[in-house]
């Protein structure tokens, strides 16, 4: 991957991420299952660790 595509999916995942933070407000908010939510933010959170990392060496 190249710096550019790099930084595509880095803008791509924050927006995926901003998203299901508002949706696991949402869920907390009538006491709905957020662990689903909390999985898939963490895997986003591991994404970016990575691809920041990626990021630097290009």
């Amino acid at each position: 991957m190249n710096k550019k595509d790099i930084e595509y999916k880095i803008r791509e995942l924050k927006m995926d991420y901003v998203r299901l933070q508002n949706d696991l407000e949402k869920l907390e908010s009538v006491n709905g299952n957020i662990s689903p939510l909390e999985k898939q933010l963490t895997e986003i959170e591991t994404e970016l660790q990575s691809l920041n990392k990626d990021l630097k060496k290009a």
